[in-house]
């Protein structure tokens, strides 16, 4: 049987600004990549924590069935959310210990839902650091957020 991976980053030019997130779905079997799939996606006016959570949204949304999968992110924000203060942000009605709001709460309750369905082990990596996967999920990301990009004007 194959073992999943997800390697995911999220990109922001500016923070707020223009934002990109990336994805690379890698199987495994016996150590060789068998299956591999790129997604990528971004949006006009973002910061960079919210396409770190899209881009660990996007991977999951995309299985078609019930998986059990590696994600691995370089952000810190994401692990420690999703396997640490999530729990609390649920219990207190998406707030804080402090009794403020989530940021990004529908983002959050977006991971949480699309999780469920899984057997999900989430690893966190340094960023910008030569893993190979992280760098192409890096890049995606900034494919991603592109098209959001302003045009540098012409030289004259």
């Amino acid at each position: 049987m194959a073992d999943l991976f997800a390697y995911t980053d999220g990109a922001c030019s500016g923070n707020p600004g223009p934002g990109g997130w990336g994805v690379l779905l890698l199987a495994r079997e016996g150590g060789a990549v068998i299956k591999e799939r790129e997604l990528k996606g971004g949006e006009a006016q973002t910061t960079n924590n919210r396409m770190e959570l899209m881009a660990a949204i996007s991977a999951l949304e995309s299985l078609t069935r019930p998986s059990a999968l590696t994600i691995v992110t370089d952000s810190a924000y994401v692990k420690n959310g999703v396997t640490e203060w999530i729990h609390g942000w649920k219990r207190n009605g998406w707030r804080t210990a402090a009794r403020a709001p989530v940021k990004n709460a529908e983002l959050w309750q977006r991971l949480d839902a699309a999780q469920a369905t899984h057997q999900v082990t989430w690893r966190w990596i340094k960023g910008h650091a030569g893993h190979a996967e992280n760098e192409r999920a890096d890049a995606l990301a900034r494919a991603g957020m592109a098209p959001f990009k302003p045009k540098a004007a012409p030289a004259s």
